[in-house]
């Protein structure tokens, strides 16, 4: 992922989920700092989140990340001012920017490096798919930030991808952590079972390797 960037889109109010969904607790850690703490770790030349809603609270969850964090101050507009905000804050040099939804801490964070280079081959996007449905992180090459940077309203790029899809690459997986979102308290109990799901398999997997557990 030799130049690119990461983008965590963390500036909405959470109004549908009552309000401070991003500093909910998932695992006993706020769900902001579980996805920037994956994003973070997976390589990027440079991890940008743009805050809006809950600035100076989300500041305070994430201290330690390696990131960047940058306020919004239209964030009220939607989705499209945090990804403007975004696009402009980026390296002037970055070769693509994947871009990650902070309410989203079960992405697939290995798929990265294959989404880059896929987008890269499309010339324009690239993003995974589980059954059929599109999920997230999107991959951005540099010939979309312009149009990202045009964006208006409570938009985010869906319709952009839709305009070109003769550049935009799938990845198919079977990872579901690509379309969980969390908009919902019921969202987030869902989201803690897979999160534990994930945990006790890593677990397993880790004792197995080291032969404190037998293979299946």
């Amino acid at each position: 992922m030799h130049g690119w960037s990461a983008l965590i889109l963390a500036g909405g109010a959470g109004r549908r989920f009552g309000g401070g969904k991003l500093l909910a607790p998932l695992a006993d850690q706020p769900v902001i700092r579980r996805t920037a703490a994956a994003v973070a770790a997976a390589g990027f030349a440079e991890v940008l989140i743009i805050t809006g809603a809950e600035d100076q609270r989300i500041r305070a969850a994430l201290e330690g990340i390696g990131c960047r964090i940058v306020h919004a101050a239209d964030w009220a507009e939607g989705m499209a001012a945090t990804l403007r905000t975004g696009i402009a804050a980026l390296a002037p040099d970055a070769a693509g920017v994947c871009v990650f939804l902070g309410d989203m801490p079960l992405v697939p964070i290995q798929l990265c490096p294959a989404l880059t280079e896929a987008a890269t081959a499309a010339g324009y996007a690239a993003r995974p798919r589980v059954n059929g449905k599109p999920g997230h992180p999107v991959a951005f090459t540099r010939a979309a930030f312009a149009d990202l940077a045009r964006l208006i309203g409570d938009q985010g790029a869906t319709m952009l991808l839709k305009q070109r899809p003769g550049e935009v690459a799938y990845i198919d997986t079977d990872d579901i952590g690509a379309l969980i979102d969390i908009d919902s308290p019921a969202d987030l109990a869902a989201a803690e079972r897979a999160w534990n799901a994930c945990a006790t398999s890593a677990t397993s997997e880790s004792a197995t390797s080291r032969g404190a557990l037998p293979k299946p």
